[in-house]
């Protein structure tokens, strides 16, 4: 990689140049070059980083610029559902790169997953001059440079314990739903599911997940991750029910593994991971782990 030239892109919220000057420094001292992407900073827009159409064609050149080896998403936010199904993916199909974010981009994970190609998911650039974020920068670095990393979670007393194999996909529940019915929806079938989420009601979440089962996803999958649940709310009529009350109920007729407080979504560490990449979910008394499956 060290050589290589990757581009940021801001596919949703808008973006600063002081927000990402950290990440550019941290890209070159690995030896990477950066080019951005021409509308990275408009004005355009109020919150998002400019118009659909700029980011359209912003996203749209660094899927099809040859000399772009990664394309690296600024921040998340909200917006990259809004420019996903105008964008063509052909070229990148014959000649894939590596698409790098999580939260917002979870919708680009999961439209790229469908075209049979792995992505990153893992920390963006405005995160970068946050010092807590060490190891979620160390993993970044270390996958695009080749390296395949495991990620460990403390035990949990309501894990359910078990091992499977299987590709792992998912991110941002509240984006994974919104696939839902979508070119982005995933097969679930046999696949170790990964969710996160963010500033939402408890009661939103166990819809969430309500609609994943009721939508057939829960009772395909081999395995369930969760990761961080950050600044979750309750109403003011109390919900009444945990994180881990909320989804044990869903799943609780289902034998897989199903692993809790993994170090993955908007709180440190946030760990990269290869998204639609084979691994083996381990879960027993001594903690969870996700391993990536080393073929021979």
């Amino acid at each position: 990689m060290s050589g290589d030239r990757v581009g940021i892109v801001a596919p949703g919220r808008k973006v600063t140049a002081a927000d990402i000057n950290t990440a550019i420094k941290t890209f070159a001292s690995w030896g990477i070059e950066i080019e951005l992407a021409p509308n990275l900073f408009s004005e355009d827009h109020s919150y998002l980083s400019s118009s659909d159409a700029k980011r359209g064609d912003d996203f749209q050149r660094m899927l099809d610029d040859d000399r772009i080896k990664a394309i690296i998403c600024a921040r998340g936010g909200y917006g990259t559902t809004r420019i996903i199904d105008k964008l063509d993916f052909s070229k990148f199909i014959h000649t894939p790169k590596w698409v790098v974010g999580f939260s917002d981009i979870t919708a680009l994970h999961l439209r790229i997953f469908n075209l049979g190609v792995e992505s990153l998911h893992a920390i963006m650039p405005v995160l970068f001059d946050k010092p807590e974020y060490a190891s979620s920068i160390s993993g970044l670095q270390k996958i695009l440079f080749g390296q395949d990393i495991s990620i460990s979670a403390e035990a949990s007393e309501l894990n359910k314990s078990g091992i499977v194999s299987g590709k792992v996909i998912g991110g941002n529940l509240s984006l994974l739903v919104d696939s839902l019915g979508t070119p982005g929806e995933p097969d679930p079938k046999s696949k170790i599911l990964i969710v996160e989420e963010i500033d939402e009601h408890l009661y939103k979440v166990d819809r969430m997940f309500t609609h994943l089962k009721r939508a057939g996803i829960l009772e395909k999958i081999a395995g369930l991750v969760i990761g961080h649940m950050t600044a979750l709310k309750d109403s003011d009529l109390r919900f009444g029910e945990t994180v881990e009350d909320i989804v044990l109920n869903k799943v609780s007729e289902f034998g897989y593994p199903v692993a809790f407080k993994f170090p993955i979504g908007h709180e440190s560490p946030n760990l990269a991971w290869r998204h639609g990449s084979l691994m083996t979910l381990t879960v027993d008394e001594n903690g969870s782990s996700l391993s990536p499956v080393r073929h021979v």
